[in-house]
């Protein structure tokens, strides 16, 4: 070995040295902080957790990044450095859409960080169940998905639950095609959330037109599905392959390249502001209004009077009489900035019903 070879691994090796020594003093700060907040009665379950902050830590860390790494990257690592130091103040239970090997579970790590633990469960209102009872401290359900739009049984929850969005989440999704099965001719029945199936049913009409193509309610449950089924295949993530211990016979097999699915994360916790700038946050908000002419357009009006901008609107029926609507609204912005609050004040005097769901970070990740 190389005389330069070895200096650079010597290099290396004191530079590990001061960041795990640099490490454990974060750590020692981040137990001091939770000693703090003891002492002043504050509930460590919910208080060490501060969404704002750690996306404020996170846009930090990446504007300043100068490479080599990625800013993305380099904001992983500290993501699972809050993770490991938050674990040290109070341990989160987080539940999410199960079971275990999901694209929800991979969006809950994702947010958390692996330091958390996590808690499976099988349907979406029973993620909102679990964090209303106080079993878990937050929940991450999957809410929308830039190729096929909104989740609905996520916003149905919305309607008559009183839990707050705390964060949201993007996660790339690549979906591949998981079975036992000996080669692609061979599969029969394909297994799969109803979103993962519409996602990829240009793939399925070109390559497996033969085949029936049976919803679950997620692709992990697929997976075990497949797993049981000699001719059977289910449309899951990589992780799922190999927590199920199955083959992938294809991959990447969703119709478009940028496919990303935008989850939320639920809880009781009201988030203070992050960032200087109306994008670095986000204001849902649930609406319902007189079923006359020109009602959505009175009702919105207000939102380009104060300029705020509305990223998304979704209506959903709200389940009290026929063709009686609620509508979901993404605001630019948090309830604290003086345009956004006035702008929902205008709306929530002439709405029957205006309901801000949270006002939480714009996603870093």
């Amino acid at each position: 070995m190389s005389e330069d070879l070895l200096k650079l691994r010597d290099q290396i090796d004191a530079i590990d040295l001061q960041l795990q020594t640099l490490m454990n003093q974060r750590a020692g700060l981040a137990q001091q902080v939770a000693q703090a907040k003891a002492a002043a009665g504050q509930d460590l379950g919910t208080d060490c957790y501060r969404p704002c902050r750690e996306a404020d830590v996170l846009r930090t860390v990446k504007a300043r990044n100068e490479g080599p790494l990625a800013a993305e990257a380099v904001a992983r690592l500290f993501r699972e450095i809050m993770s490991a130091c938050l674990a040290l103040e109070s341990p989160l239970r987080v539940a999410y859409l199960g079971p275990a090997g999901t694209f929800t579970e991979a969006a809950a790590i994702k947010h958390f960080g692996h330091a958390v633990t996590t808690a499976a469960v099988p349907a979406i209102d029973e993620v909102f169940r679990e964090v209303e009872a106080g079993s878990a401290n937050y929940g991450v359900v999957p809410v929308e998905n830039s190729t096929e739009g909104v989740v609905t049984h996520t916003l149905d929850s919305f309607i008559h639950s009183p839990l707050t969005i705390c964060g949201e989440v993007r996660l790339r999704v690549h979906h591949n095609l998981l079975s036992n099965a000996a080669e692609l001719k061979a599969v029969k029945r394909v297994y799969a959330h109803s979103q993962a199936l519409a996602q990829c049913r240009k793939w399925l009409d070109a390559e497996l037109p033969q085949a029936e193509r049976i919803a679950v309610n997620s692709n992990a449950e697929g997976a075990k599905q497949a797993l049981d089924d000699a001719d059977g295949a289910a449309i899951a993530s990589e992780q799922a392959a190999s927590l199920y211990e199955l083959k992938t016979l294809a991959s990447s097999i969703e119709d478009e390249p940028d496919n990303t699915t935008r989850f939320l994360v639920i809880g009781k916790q009201e988030v203070s502001r992050s960032g200087s700038l109306p994008e670095h946050n986000v204001t849902s908000v649930l609406l319902s209004m007189p079923n006359k002419a020109g009602a959505l357009h009175d009702m919105l009006k207000p939102l380009a009077e104060h300029g705020v901008s509305m990223n998304r609107i979704e209506s959903r029926p709200s389940r009290r009489e026929a063709w009686d609507y609620v509508f979901f609204i993404d605001l630019q912005g948090h309830i604290e900035e003086p345009q956004v609050k006035a702008a929902i004040d205008a709306i929530a005097a002439e709405a029957p019903l205006c309901k801000v769901l949270g006002s939480y970070p714009a996603a870093v990740l």
